[in-house]
């Protein structure tokens, strides 16, 4: 080594010092800046096609990688980087004699940071690109390139993301290179972006298979939670890849919410969700407590605590409009845990955000992406199905009894039939003029739901409409409904014994309606 080589021993635990960087990014966030930051420290760049335009045009020195390799860019692109003069500085463990001296012996030099982001392959799919030119943004010498300086990262700094161009140049300033911890921490960061990129990939490829032989999907963490479940359960939210509803819910106030704070959240969002008109629903332990809808929030609030104010304590309120501040104020009597909606004015915001520790969300993204899943553990292993987002054709409902359910009771009966989709099997629901009065949730017979949502309803089962989220396989569920004053029933049908339930109803005189579906929700 000559007094004008520099020494490229380096222990892998030691600061490294940053001599020469490879740059190669589709995203050109901050790069001016960050080849401006690295040349002024005396880093020379070596880059590829358009990142190397960009480097000079801010003023910045670059070497083209054809002048490393001694070959050109070819194949409109798709080969650049992908050649040992690139990779053996990348992947040389500058800690063994054997490969400096492999380098010295083909005059290679290394590499001390790569900063490469990748094509924008999800932005183009989610675009709704042709499959060629999804395919042209599927990168290879990108993941290659980080990959490499990953692996590498005892000798070789990598970084995927603009966000931490000024961390990396602060770094520079104060510790001389990059540190062990750093480079670690930045690997962990490279590793997961191939990651997520190839998931992407493979779930596009797998298109066309509701359930493909791999389940390849990478998720980022959005928050970690208070706790769990319960206190000694440690938890994290992570995003679905399309992010929407509950997962990638902004909290505008309030302390951190716990697993079990969300999934209540989540049952009151996907029930106002999937109500047209102004609605309000409070969940206790993922079950409505109440629900109900009118012409604004404000009269809708009311309703719904009237389903059973007992049980709203220490609640869930979610709301399908933007939360005003006559809403606010009574939502802010009640002690609740947390207010879900898709906006707050500022005056509703003034009003809830007195409460210290009331959690505040707001969902910004609300629709369902095509195809989604829901996704549950069991012991060992994941259970994935549809989720149950197709929505109820009543046209094809039918009324098997002698008596009809006039305008009123069928849209009492509509809007019963969604609340008992969110609530546990076996599940009952009691509804009267547009509000939950009654809910029988989560027992073992449907015959003692409808006693449970009876007894709920504190004497208002009288003149209510009665749902059921699957067929009474005995008439005694509607001989109970129908003993405590239940006018009208709704429910999928399908039992052998459905002409005995049809009977109960037309010894009364009431309407039953058959929907054909169930609904299910353990």
């Amino acid at each position: 080594m000559s007094a004008h080589e520099p020494d490229l021993h380096h222990a892998p635990d030691a600061v490294l010092p940053v001599r020469r960087a490879l740059v190669s990014v589709a995203d050109k966030t901050g790069l001016a800046e960050l080849a401006r930051g690295l040349a002024a420290r005396g880093v020379a760049l070596v880059s590829t096609g358009s990142t190397a335009a960009t480097i000079r045009q801010a003023g910045v020195a670059v070497s083209d990688v054809a002048e490393v390799t001694g070959f050109p860019e070819i194949l409109d692109g798709r080969v650049k980087t992908l050649h040992p003069a690139i990779h053996a500085g990348l992947l040389a463990d500058r800690s063994q004699e054997a490969h400096l001296a492999t380098l010295a012996e083909h005059g290679l030099g290394v590499f001390d940071l790569v900063v490469a982001n990748l094509y924008r392959f999800e932005e183009a799919v989610a675009a709704e690109a042709d499959a060629d030119t999804a395919i042209e943004h599927i990168d290879i010498g990108g993941p290659t390139l980080v990959r490499a300086a990953a692996k590498n990262h005892a000798h070789c700094g990598v970084v995927v993301r603009p966000e931490a161009y000024e961390d990396v140049l602060a770094e520079l300033d104060a510790q001389g290179g990059l540190t062990a911890d750093t480079r670690r921490s930045l690997a962990e960061q490279a590793f997961a972006r191939v990651a997520a990129y190839d998931a992407a990939i493979a779930g596009w490829l797998h298109r066309d298979q509701a359930f493909p032989p791999l389940l390849a999907e990478a998720r980022d963490k959005q928050l970690d939670l208070r706790y769990g479940e319960n206190p000694h359960q440690g938890a994290a939210v992570y995003a679905d890849p399309q992010p929407w509803g509950v997962g990638s819910a902004r909290q505008l106030h309030g302390k951190d919410p716990s697993a079990t704070n969300l999934l209540d959240a989540d049952a009151a969002w996907r029930l106002v969700s999937d109500l047209a008109e102004p609605a309000v629903a409070i969940i206790k332990h993922t079950n409505p407590a109440g629900c109900a809808t009118a012409d604004s929030l404000a009269a809708a609030y009311p309703a719904a605590l009237a389903g059973d104010p007992v049980s709203a304590f220490g609640g869930i309120v979610a709301c399908n409009r933007t939360v005003d501040e006559a809403t606010a104020q009574q939502v802010a009597e009640v002690f609740t845990e947390v207010v879900i909606a898709p906006g707050f004015s500022d005056a509703a915001l003034a009003v809830l955000q007195r409460k210290r520790n009331l959690r505040l969300l707001e969902v910004t993204r609300t629709s369902a992406p095509p195809g989604a899943r829901d996704v549950r553990t069991v012991s060992g292993g994941l259970v994935v199905q549809d989720a149950d987002l197709a929505p109820d054709d009543p046209v094809a409902w039918e009324v098997p009894t002698q008596a009809e359910p006039d305008t009123a009771t069928l849209a009492d009966l509509r809007f019963a039939w969604t609340v008992c989709k969110h609530t546990k099997s076996n599940a009952i629901v009691l509804v009267r003029d547009g509000a939950v009065v009654g809910v029988g949730a989560g027992q073992m017979s449907r015959v003692d739901s409808v006693r449970l949502a009876v007894e709920k309803s504190q004497g208002r089962a009288e003149g209510a409409v009665l749902a059921s989220d699957a067929f009474f396989p005995f008439r005694d569920g509607p001989d109970a409904a129908l003993d405590a004053g239940v006018r009208a029933l709704i429910q999928p049908g399908g039992s052998v014994r459905d002409e005995e339930t049809v009977a109960a109803c037309d010894e009364r005189g009431a309407p039953m309606v058959r929907t054909g579906r169930r609904h299910f929700r353990h």
